[in-house]
Order: C-alpha cells, then sequence, then structure tokens
C-alpha cells in the first residue's frame, strides 16, 4: 500500500518545469552565452588566450 507524504505529494508537483521556465532558462543561457562571446573576442583576451595557446603547444617535453 502506498502512503502518501507531504514530501512525495510536493516532489510530484514540482517534478519538472513548465514551458515559460524553459523560455527563461533558455533566454537567459542565450544571455550568458552572448556576454561571454564578447569577452572572449574581445582584443585583450583574445590575444591572452592565444599566448595560452602558444605556449602550451610549445612546452618541451
Amino acid at each position: 500500500m502506498w502512503v502518501w507524504t507531504v514530501a512525495s505529494v510536493a516532489a510530484r508537483r514540482d517534478a519538472g518545469m513548465v514551458t515559460s521556465e524553459y523560455a527563461v532558462g533558455v533566454i537567459a543561457a542565450v544571455a550568458f552565452a552572448a556576454a561571454l562571446y564578447k569577452v572572449v573576442t574581445s582584443g585583450q583576451v583574445g590575444e591572452e588566450l592565444q599566448g595560452i595557446v602558444g605556449r602550451a603547444l610549445n612546452v618541451q617535453m
């Protein structure tokens, strides 16, 4: 016999997100990706990343 507890009822009720929550999550993820892209492709950051990759490829083993 299954016994319903408050925790199990709450867990079933909050088991997933509704469409509006997915939409807000997707919009936030896209905004974060756009901001990160702008930072990574900026001049100074790009030069630093190229320097890091260049040093990593030139490591003597």
